[in-house]
C-alpha cells in the first residue's frame, strides 16, 4: 500500500486551504461600494450582498464537516475550494463582460457568485476534522489552534493588502488577481492535502479492523465512530447547544460579519479613503484572529464561563462606545477592544462545548461552528437596514445590535453557570 505523508503535512495542507479559502471573499467588502453604485443599491440590498458568502460559509459546514467521517476529509475540502473557484471567477468575468453599465438587473446573478465564494469559508469544519485525525489526544489544541488561528488571519491580512492593490491596479483587476490567487490555493491543497493513515488504508481496500490497526502502529489515536448522524441529531436535543450557538452567532459569526462591514463603516461615517478604511479594517481582524490561539489557553486557566462573561462585557461595552462615537480615536481604541472580546470568546466557547455537551461533542461543535457562522449572514442585512433608516450616521449606529446580542449572551452565561453549580455543587 503506498501510503502518503504525515501529520505536519496534513496540518500545513488544511492550514493551507482555509486561509486560502477564507481569503476568496476578501473582495466583497472593500469593493462593494463599486457594486452598489453600478446597480443602485439600497443600504440593506448592499448588507446582503456583503454577507451571502457567509450563508453558504457557514450551512455548508455541517454537512461538509460530518463526511469528513466518511473519507477522511480531501474530498469535500477541495469540492468546497472549488465551488468557491467558480464563485470568483464567475463574478470576475462578469465584471470583465458587464461593469459598469451593463450590471442592471445583475444583482441575483451576483448573489449566486458570492455564494459559490463563501463555499471557501466552509473548509473550516472540514478542516477541523481532517487535522484532528492526524493528531494523538495530547496535541489537538495545538494544531486545531495553528489551524484556525492562522486560516482567521486570511481576511485581516487581505483587508490591508486590498486598498493597496485597488489603488495601484484597479477594481476589476483585483478579481482577476484573487481569482488566479484561489486557483493557486485549491492547486497547493491539492497537492499537500492528505488524509490521515486509516483512511488511506481503507481506500487500498483494508478492512476497518486492518486499518485501524496499521493507523495505530503509524501513531493515529483517533478514528471515526460512524455516528454523526446520531450525534447532531442527541446533541440538537441538548438546550445547552443551543445556548452555545447563541454564543458564536455574536463571536465568531459577529467577526466575519464586522471585516465585511468595517471597510463601508470606516469609508462611509469617517470617511477614509479605501487604503485607510483597509487598513483600520486589518487591525480589527487581525487581533481578532490572532488573540484566539492564546484565547484557548487562557480559558482553561481562569475558565470558559468566566472568559466568556469578561469577553461578552467587552463586546457590549465597545459596541456602546462604537454606535455613538464620533472620535477616530475613540473608535479606534472600541474597536481594538471589540477585537479582543471577539477573539477570546471564540475560544471560549468551543472550550465549553464538551463541558456542557459531553456525550455528542461531535454534533455539538457542528450545530455551534456552522450556525454559529450564519451570524456572519445574518448580521450585516441587519446593520445595513439601520445605516438606511438613519443616514451616514447609520453606519455607527448599526453596532446597536451587538449591544442588544451581548446583553442576551451575558443572561445565558449566567443560566449556564447556573444551571453548573446545581448539578455539580462545590
Amino acid at each position: 500500500m503506498d501510503i502518503k505523508g504525515n501529520s505536519k503535512r496534513g496540518l500545513t495542507g488544511t492550514t493551507l486551504g482555509f486561509f486560502f479559502g477564507f481569503a476568496a471573499v476578501a473582495l466583497y467588502g472593500p469593493t462593494a461600494i463599486k457594486f452598489k453604485e453600478a446597480m443602485d443599491l439600497s443600504p440593506a440590498l448592499l448588507g446582503l450582498l456583503i454577507a451571502i458568502p457567509s450563508l453558504s460559509g457557514s450551512l455548508l459546514r455541517i454537512p461538509f464537516g460530518a463526511w469528513v467521517d466518511t473519507n477522511g476529509g480531501k474530498k469535500p475540502f477541495f469540492i468546497l475550494l472549488l465551488l468557491s473557484v467558480i464563485g470568483l471567477g464567475g463574478v470576475t468575468l462578469l465584471l470583465y463582460t458587464s461593469y459598469p453599465d451593463g450590471m442592471t438587473g445583475m444583482y441575483g446573478l451576483v448573489l449566486l457568485f458570492g455564494f459559490l465564494s463563501g463555499c471557501g469559508i466552509a473548509t473550516f469544519s472540514v478542516g477541523i476534522g481532517q487535522t484532528s485525525y492526524w493528531y494523538p489526544r495530547n496535541k489537538q489544541g495545538m494544531a486545531l489552534g495553528t489551524f484556525a488561528g492562522i486560516g482567521n488571519l486570511a481576511p485581516g491580512i487581505f483587508s490591508l493588502i486590498l486598498p493597496l492593490y485597488l489603488t495601484a491596479y484597479g477594481f476589476i483587476s483585483a478579481y482577476f488577481a484573487w481569482f488566479l490567487f484561489l486557483l493557486l490555493g485549491t492547486i497547493l491543497y491539492g497537492v499537500v492535502g492528505v488524509n490521515a493513515h486509516y483512511f488511506q488504508y481503507r481506500k487500498a481496500g483494508a478492512s476497518d479492523a486492518e486499518a485501524k490497526e496499521k493507523a495505530r502502529a503509524d501513531g493515529q489515536e483517533i478514528f471515526p465512530t460512524g455516528g454523526v448522524k446520531d450525534s447532531l441529531i442527541n446533541s440538537a436535543k441538548i438546550k445547552n447547544t443551543w445556548a452555545l450557538v447563541v454564543l458564536y452567532f455574536t463571536t465568531f459569526g459577529g467577526f466575519i460579519a464586522l471585516t465585511a462591514w468595517f471597510p463601508t463603516y470606516w469609508g462611509e461615517y469617517q470617511a477614509f479613503p479605501p487604503v485607510k478604511a483597509g487598513l483600520f479594517t486589518a487591525i480589527f481582524s487581525i487581533i481578532a484572529s490572532a488573540i484566539r490561539v492564546p484565547g484557548g489557553s487562557i480559558a482553561d486557566k481562569f475558565g470558559g464561563e468566566k472568559m466568556a462573561m469578561f469577553s461578552m462585557s467587552a463586546i457590549l461595552i465597545s459596541a456602546a462606545v462604537l454606535s455613538v462615537a464620533n472620535s477616530i480615536f475613540i473608535s479606534m481604541a472600541a474597536v481594538i477592544l471589540l477585537a479582543a472580546g471577539m477573539g477570546i470568546a471564540n475560544a471560549a466557547v468551543f472550550k465549553l462545548v464538551p463541558v456542557y455537551v459531553p456525550k455528542s461533542v461531535g454534533g455539538a461543535a457542528g450545530w455551534v461552528g456552522g450556525l454559529g457562522a450564519f451570524g456572519g449572514f445574518a448580521l450585516p442585512p441587519v446593520m445595513g437596514a439601520i445605516a438606511g433608516a438613519y443616514g451616514a450616521v447609520g453606519y455607527a449606529r448599526g453596532f446597536v445590535v451587538f449591544v442588544g446580542l451581548s446583553i442576551i449572551n451575558l443572561v445565558i452565561i449566567y443560566l449556564l453557570l447556573k444551571n453548573r453549580k446545581k448539578q455539580y455543587p462545590a
